[in-house]
């Protein structure tokens, strides 16, 4: 397979005619599948989409609304329309982004192999990234609740994918040079270990899990065991 990052288009509903599944195509008999999953929903829909955020937003606004209308000496009717309408608008805005993050958790598909990591994303138009270890630079790992988690990958050197191509899958602000993730996974810990054991194999450098006091894993090289320099590749927390 290319060292070089690829990606493939599809048309609607491609992962049905998939030869493997979350694959472009089947794996050559020297690639194992190690890891594959989806995003949480809920999780995509908390920390991608901001809806928890959104709604304590316009909760605040329609507060706001009526309180202005009560103080310049409006009805409690005309407060109350006000605040129906607002609940509208605002539900219809937070059941889109909902809906949003349900058809991506259930359209994308996670893969790690002994070779690469894999992304099939897009809700109507279904994308592949193949990112063979050897384009990876580092990988991290951020926690969050409900046993979920975010695995960001900085690519090396000049790769570079668009970051709208990405989204949501992609780490946040990161646009000069952004950065794939894996995001909403179950069991996080578990799979960045996986990865950086496979990483590690693939690319000829010894890796090990270390966890920090406040009980935070930290994934890097351990360069002492691989005897190279490892400053620009190492797995470490995000």
């Amino acid at each position: 397979m290319s060292q070089e990052l690829s990606h493939s288009h599809g048309y609607p509903h491609e992962h049905e005619r998939e030869p493997q599944y979350g694959l472009p195509e089947r794996l050559p008999q020297d690639e194992v599948m190690l890891w594959q999953g989806s995003p949480v929903w809920t999780s995509l829909a908390r920390h991608a989409l901001h809806v928890y955020k959104l709604a304590a937003y316009f909760a605040v606004i329609i507060a706001i609304r009526v309180l202005t209308i009560l103080t310049d000496g409006g009805s409690v009717e005309r407060a109350t329309a006000a605040a129906v309408w607002l609940l509208i608008l605002s539900s219809v805005a937070l059941l889109i982004l909902t809906g949003i993050a349900y058809l991506s958790a259930r359209t994308t598909v996670y893969t790690i192999t002994t070779k690469r990591v894999v992304m099939r994303v897009g809700i109507v138009l279904s994308t592949t990234f193949n990112l063979p270890f050897n384009c990876i630079a580092s990988a991290g790992l951020r926690r969050q609740s409900g046993n979920t988690g975010d695995i960001p990958l900085a690519l090396m050197g000049g790769d570079r994918i668009a970051y709208l191509h990405l989204w949501p899958h992609v780490r946040r602000w990161r646009f000069a040079k952004p950065e794939p993730m894996l995001r909403g996974v179950r069991n996080p810990e578990h799979v960045a270990e996986v990865l950086t054991k496979a990483w590690a194999n693939r690319v000829g450098e010894a890796a090990v899990v270390n966890r920090a006091p406040s009980g935070a894993a930290a994934l890097q090289s351990d360069s002492s065991a691989a005897g190279v320099d490892t400053a620009s590749r190492d797995m470490r927390t995000a």
